[in-house]
């Protein structure tokens, strides 16, 4: 039985930055090399401006957080911030 994780990445993905285009190809290579199934999500930063943040952040079994530019860099801060209280692990990047 193949082990399957979800990983959200905090950020607004945009396709014209290669580092985002990376991110997703180095957890994919992690995935293959680990012989599990990764579930990435990008999470757009203004969406945790709207009180969710927890309920959101929850639904994954890792985090990691973008490099800028963000859309709302309060928003970073929140899903940051609920992701350290929550005590998921959580890369910074």
């Amino acid at each position: 039985m193949k082990k399957s994780v979800a990983i959200g990445i905090i950020g607004d993905f945009d396709k014209n930055y290669p580092s985002h285009i990376s991110m997703n190809e180095a957890i994919a290579h992690a995935a293959n090399s680990l012989a599990i199934e990764v579930k990435v999500e990008w999470l757009p930063t203004v969406s945790f401006t709207k009180g969710i943040v927890k309920r959101v952040i929850s639904k994954y079994d890792g985090i990691i957080a973008s490099g800028s530019p963000y859309k709302s860099m309060d928003g970073m801060i929140k899903a940051i911030r609920a992701a350290r209280e929550m005590d998921l692990p959580f890369i910074g990047t």
